[in-house]
């Protein structure tokens, strides 16, 4: 299934715009593709507000691609403004109608064509692909937007914050940028892709702006009536052995600051969804769910609810969005402290990218752990933080950060 969904990816490639979202095989009751991709668009008409987005769908009831950045808050929350500059360019929100959508049942045993062309014409174009990218990935070198000094200062800063009652709990991110005139992005993407296989793993496309993506967490999916969010907050390193990676897995478990964090964004989430649910129907379906990926293990909990109006699929969107594990509590303050002493814009980071169906189900991810380059001005950057509280040492905060960063730079360190 691998070599298909290679071939898949290739072939898209051609086009100006795609969207491919990649389960990789994580088991999940909540999964509804192993994989789905949408790729070009004849269509003319965009979509840059979630008003604008619901009008477009009702209209057109087809397949949508696309994305929200993290800035997409400033409309939605008053008082809130960024004003530091963009670097990548993606628009806060636009989404595309694919001319040709391709999905793998969660089995893995199906693959659907629907396009525009004949899909038997696509699918033998798909088997004739090569699996393999077209390049080499140069090596890089990444430059911080801050030194690790500076941001251990932030911390203390955030924790004074804190002591003095403004939030309970802040996401607090950093980054780093290379100058990179040549990139291969489906080749640094698949092994993105290979070393870092995540449930939520994206490759985006608009024109000159690219997502690599290998998140593990998922920001909101709607099925039917029912909304469903899986905030993740709490991270443990991998063992170098079997019996300290259990003992890890058991100690981010009974870690208390860790579970604190994790209940706190976990009632922020069951706020949230709660201004759209029918009264009541808010449940907590699991907390503090221990997964474990390649590189570390994390904490995640599933908040679900039904939709008082489910036809108005973005109203869940409108009172989520952004996800509360990658703002803090309350959400309106932490905002405006993050824009006061990040040193960089989010962009996409923090954002989500994923589908609408025909029928206006949808599933978005969270785009964190993730790459973007824009092949105008040459940009490639990262971006990567934690949750900062009271309870949290700096140093450890800082090592939690480059743990996230490596995982993303040593695809580029030959």
């Amino acid at each position: 299934m691998g070599s298909l969904k290679a071939r898949i990816l290739n072939w898209g490639n051609q086009f100006g715009v795609l969207a491919f979202l990649d389960s990789n095989s994580y088991p999940s009751r909540y999964s509804s593709f192993e994989c789905i991709a949408g790729f070009g668009t004849s269509q003319q008409h965009h979509c840059h507000t979630l008003d604008e987005l619901q009008t477009m769908h009702n209209n057109g009831k087809d397949w949508m691609f696309g994305h929200i950045c993290y800035e997409y808050k400033d409309l939605l929350e008053p008082k809130l403004n960024s004003n530091k500059p963009m670097v990548h360019g993606f628009p806060l929100l636009q989404f595309f109608v694919p001319d040709t959508v391709c999905y793998i049942s969660p089995e893995g045993d199906t693959l659907t064509i629907e396009s525009y062309s004949d899909p038997y014409i696509v699918y033998n174009q798909i088997l004739a692909t090569d699996t393999q990218p077209q390049s080499a990935i140069p090596l890089v070198q990444f430059q911080p937007s801050i030194s690790k000094d500076a941001y251990l200062n932030v911390i203390e800063t955030l924790q004074r914050h804190i002591a003095e009652g403004d939030c309970y709990e802040i996401n607090y991110c950093t980054g780093a940028y290379a100058h990179c005139p040549q990139l291969d992005t489906v080749a640094v993407f698949s092994k993105l892709n290979q070393l870092s296989p995540a449930p939520f793993a994206a490759y985006y496309k608009l024109y000159n702006k690219h997502l690599m993506c290998a998140s593990p967490e998922r920001y909101l999916k709607k099925t039917g009536n029912t909304v469903l969010s899986q905030p993740i907050k709490g991270t443990a390193r991998r063992g170098n052995t079997p019996l300290q990676d259990a003992e890890n897995k058991e100690n981010l478990l009974a870690d208390i600051k860790e579970r604190a964090e994790n209940i706190m964004i976990t009632d922020l989430v069951r706020n949230d969804l709660a201004r759209c649910c029918t009264t009541g129907s808010i449940q907590v379906n699991e907390l503090f769910g221990i997964y474990t990926y390649p590189q570390v293990h994390q904490m995640i909990s599933t908040v679900s609810g039904s939709m008082t109006n489910p036809d108005r699929f973005t109203d869940a969107i409108h009172c989520s969005f952004p996800i509360g594990s990658m703002t803090g509590a309350p959400k309106h303050k932490v905002m405006q402290l993050t824009e006061k002493y990040e040193t960089m814009r989010r962009e996409l980071f923090s954002g989500c990218v994923g589908y609408i169906s025909p029928d206006g189900d949808f599933d978005f991810n969270v785009v964190i752990r993730s790459l973007y380059y824009n092949n105008h001005n040459h940009k490639l950057s990262w971006c990567a933080g934690g949750a900062i509280t009271w309870d949290s040492v700096p140093e450890k905060e800082w090592e939690e950060m480059r743990l996230k960063a490596w995982a993303l730079e040593r695809i580029f360190a030959g």
